[in-house]
């Protein structure tokens, strides 16, 4: 680094009124001070680096039988404040702007040392470029500032005091509110509550701390009741899925759709009452009132030794009268099997008409015999639109196909 002395000179003195700009108005120690003897300035004043951390530390042994009491009487404020710095809050996150020019505030524990760390580095330059005089003189200047950290730690205890007073003040207000809240939630509170309760602790403007808190609170009564919801949506639906029960579900399902307005985006319930609506007028009202008095269990034992024995279409309308009885779910489980087991009987029946046509040399021959492997996969897709097997065999169709188009 190349400095010349003017140069020097003005940075010493802009670097100067820096540093004096950040006292503020406490008053300024001498600007121009007599050079001390390396035995007096090794004797008289500590390390430059440590100077702080050591004040401080006298300083909060002073005030801690002072301040002590304001700071820590309240568990439940203290349980809940803003103890790290990486919690402090900037301009960007808050409504109102925390500076007159509303720029982010200072960091003291990274600025400061940044700033004094800058002013050895240039003090050093100046050394190294042989300006040992101007190194001596501007170091000796910001040693001049040593006095201010005892009158800026005494601003910040009383500062500290002044806010340990105001919190103590909070505390006492809105502890109850605080321990309410934190009961409703070990209770398990609904959302609603909850959420009354910590918008009006919000209200009354408690502080940062506080604030961040009760939305922390709402937050984890969301997802306790959110959870208690999704359990009895699973059971509004099981009435309607598994039992046939679309009235009392559907009663049901709107009642729990007043319960938990706040859920609706999150449970969609206007599409669960469709749903079981919709389930309600495809039910064969006949069907139900016909297991009223017949006994499904034995019906449904009944469907199982018709899928067994392959009698298909009987199993078929026996389990569709089923779906509007008690035993709606198993009758579903039984339909979805056997049309499993008629499209595979199927699939082999075009699978063992394709192996005739390959053998068959004759072109109009293996070209109805085509035309016959495509018929029993089309009964599949007609008997059982949704079956387990869909996919497969319509790529089957679709190989057949082209086969029958060569």
């Amino acid at each position: 680094m190349t400095l010349n002395k003017t140069s020097a000179y003005h940075f010493i003195f802009a670097t100067a009124f820096m540093l004096t700009a950040c006292v503020g108005n406490a008053p300024t120690p001498e600007t121009n001070p007599q050079a001390e003897t390396p035995d007096a300035a090794e004797t008289s004043a500590p390390n430059a680096t440590e100077a702080p951390a050591t004040q401080g530390q006298k300083s909060a042994e002073q005030g801690n039988t002072q301040t002590s009491d304001v700071y820590f009487n309240s568990q439940a404020l203290d349980s809940h404040r803003l103890a790290t710095p990486e919690n402090i809050p900037t301009a960007n996150t808050t409504a109102q702007p925390l500076t007159s020019n509303n720029k982010t505030p200072a960091d003291p524990y990274t600025d400061i040392p940044a700033l004094i760390q800058s002013i050895f580095d240039y003090a050093d330059a100046l050394y190294k470029a042989g300006y040992t005089d101007s190194a001596t003189a501007y170091l000796e200047r910001f040693r001049v500032i040593k006095p201010l950290w005892a009158q800026w730690e005494t601003k910040a205890d009383s500062m500290l005091n002044e806010f340990g007073k105001t919190r103590a003040e909070k505390a006492k207000a809105f502890e109850p509110m605080v321990f309410q809240i934190q009961n409703m939630n070990r209770a398990s509170s609904d959302y609603g509550l909850v959420a009354e309760t910590a918008d009006s602790l919000i209200a009354l403007a408690p502080g940062d701390s506080l604030t961040q808190w009760a939305k922390s609170q709402k937050e984890l009564a969301y997802k306790n009741t959110l959870a208690k919801a999704k359990k009895e949506y699973a059971a509004i639906k099981a009435l309607a899925d598994n039992q046939a029960q679309f009235a009392e579900a559907e009663k049901q399902a709107v009642t729990f759709q007043m319960r938990y307005r706040d859920f609706e985006e999150a449970l969609q319930i206007q599409a669960l009452i469709d749903h079981i609506r919709e389930l309600a007028q495809s039910n064969d009202a006949a069907a139900a009132k016909y297991w009223e008095s017949n006994d499904p269990a034995q019906a449904l034992a009944k469907a199982d030794s018709l899928l067994q024995k392959e009698k298909f279409t009987e199993a078929k309308e026996l389990l569709n009268k089923l779906k509007s009885s008690k035993l709606r779910k198993e009758a579903v489980e039984r339909y979805t099997k056997l049309a499993d087991a008629y499209c595979t009987k199927q699939r082999k029946a075009t699978s063992q008409t394709f192996a005739k046509a390959q053998k068959q040399k004759d072109a109009a021959k293996k070209k109805k015999l085509l035309q016959e492997a495509i018929a029993p996969l089309d009964k599949c897709l007609t008997e059982y639109p949704e079956n387990p097997q869909k996919q497969k065999v319509i790529e089957n169709k679709q190989f057949l196909e082209k086969e029958l188009a060569k």
